[in-house]
């Protein structure tokens, strides 16, 4: 029985060691070469006495990067992945809060590394590491005292408080994920990615361990081509790409600006997509550019190692009309909670909670907030029985397929009414000549504000939502935006526009 991410490597590693494992377009590695440098990598760790730690990799995207990653948990640690485009104030709060004995950096990150505070940890380079002579004995030593509750990794999320929590996953939760998930989007030995996220986030294990698991090949896409939608699918052309799983905003930042009229990615069978309710109508003009694409809408926490629910897009929707998050992936249970704890009626809405393999250890050095989230099932008193509780709203609709509503900090009270500030955002998206759209709201005056990117004028944009929203949910201020702020992850800010609309209010008051 697996009872280890790198099952995964070793195995592939007899079948396949030419083949290339990931690239960035540029560089390489086979998979004879990933083995080898995590092998020499776990050795360099053993080597310097730390077993079952958190070792901080801090080095650019690339294939290195990932081989690190493997090499960390060869040496029976855990990786935590922290990256230059992160703020330097979240990466100090990250290694306060992991208190890491070693940093393994590159040489483009090391001067970087060099300005946190580590206390007792020390810098290494990766370099370094890769040349250690491998220790046969001691990595399998370490591989024999493996169990499948020990932690690959911890990546960290954002906290309500401003303090980012470290979600630990364990091998059995992310083993577990990686063979549903390959289940149901059909990955196979020539499944090609495209990998889109940032590897300081769990979303890339979408790419990283099924690419071991079958064989296949990963290219890690250059963050600058996601600004460039034309060039950005050249490079999938380029590359032969036949599967991604991105967050929406990156794949409406292509359908949005026409891109489809001057190139179409040729090689595309699967995409998946999540993290965001896609527009229709620019999900149609994806359907419309690749009739014979399967897409899949995914959704999940990384408190639940990733996805856990799915939705296979096989009708047609109106713009009107939200495509679902469906069904729970297989060894998964969602259970739908009202306040009292109660499963919610037929059309009801209530909390997404989700049970079972997929969740993860918790929070890091973090009881308090893991006490908080990470709950006993209200449904099971007879046993103790972890749920994890999302802080999403949800509802099943007429074909018993699970909708998502909006997530409970998306929820206002205003003008009396209980409002869907995404509920505003489907109404803007379905215009004409709309790209995108956010709304926040400002508690203190009160006002809903309205930020987009589009042709219309404020003023047209205004008179259109009068046709189609109650007046209590007609935003009170609306934003033109040449371009709307993303996150590193592809997800719409809503910190950046918070504070837009902050200053913006701020220098209007002083004015007067």
């Amino acid at each position: 029985m697996q009872n280890n991410v790198l099952d995964y490597l070793s195995e592939i590693v007899r079948k396949k060691p030419k083949k290339t494992a990931y690239s960035d377009g540029r560089d390489a590695l086979s998979f004879e070469e990933v083995h080898h440098l995590s092998r020499s990598v776990g050795s360099f760790l053993h080597e310097k006495g730390i077993y079952k730690k958190p070792v901080v990799v801090f080095m650019k995207k690339s294939p290195r990067e990932v081989a690190a990653f493997f090499g960390v948990v060869a040496g029976g640690d855990f990786y935590v992945p922290i990256d230059e485009e992160m703020p330097a104030g979240r990466i100090q709060l990250i290694l306060d809060n992991v208190r890491p004995p070693l940093i393994l950096c590159d040489r483009e990150t090391l001067e970087a590394a060099r300005s946190f505070r580590i206390g007792d940890g020390e810098i290494a380079l990766f370099e370094e590491a890769a040349r250690w002579e491998i220790d046969d004995a001691a990595l399998e030593g370490i591989r024999s005292r493996a169990i499948d509750t020990d932690p690959v990794y911890i990546v960290f999320t954002s906290g309500s408080t401003g303090i980012p929590k470290g979600v630990a996953a364990c091998h059995r939760s992310v083993i577990d994920y990686i063979e549903r998930l390959s289940e149901i989007l059909e990955f196979d030995e020539d499944t090609v990615f495209g990998n889109q996220s940032p590897l300081y986030f769990d979303a890339c294990l979408k790419e990283l361990y099924p690419t071991l698991k079958f064989g296949a090949t990963t290219y890690l896409i250059p963050r600058e081509l996601f600004s460039v939608p034309v060039k950005l699918v050249e490079f999938l052309n380029d590359h032969q790409i036949n599967t991604i799983c991105w967050v929406v905003s990156a794949l409406t930042m292509i359908s949005a600006f026409g891109t489809f009229d001057t190139v179409k990615p040729g090689f595309l069978r699967t995409v998946a997509f999540g993290s965001e309710v896609f527009p229709t109508r620019q999900f149609r003009i994806w359907r419309e550019a690749l009739p014979e694409a399967a897409f899949t809408n995914l959704y999940g926490p990384t408190e639940a190692t990733g996805m856990c629910c799915y939705y296979r897009v096989e009708r047609d929707f109106g713009e009107d009309e939200a495509i679902p998050i469906g069904r729970p992936f297989p060894n998964r249970e969602i259970l739908l909670l009202t306040p009292e704890g109660k499963l919610a009626g037929e059309g009801q809405e209530g909390e997404i909670c989700i049970r079972g393999t997929a969740l993860t250890l918790g929070y890091y050095n973090d009881p308090e907030r893991t006490a908080e989230a990470f709950v006993q099932n209200p449904l099971n008193t007879a046993y103790p029985e972890r749920i994890y509780r999302t802080g999403d709203i949800g509802r099943y609709n007429e074909a018993g397929e699970l909708v998502f509503v909006s997530r409970k900090d998306y929820q206002i009270k205003h003008m009396g009414h209980r409002i869907e500030l995404g509920e505003i955002e489907v109404n803007v998206d379905m215009l004409p000549d709309i790209r995108m759209a956010a709304c926040i709201y400002d508690g203190k005056k009160p006002k809903i504000v309205l930020y987009y990117v589009g042709e219309p004028t404020e003023k047209e944009l205004a008179a259109a939502l009068k046709a189609k929203l109650p007046r209590y949910m007609l935003p009170n201020r609306i934003l033109k935006l040449d371009a709307m702020p993303f996150t590193a992850n592809g997800k719409i800010d809503r910190v950046t526009l918070q504070g837009m609309y902050e200053k913006c209010r701020n220098i209007h008051k002083e004015e007067r």
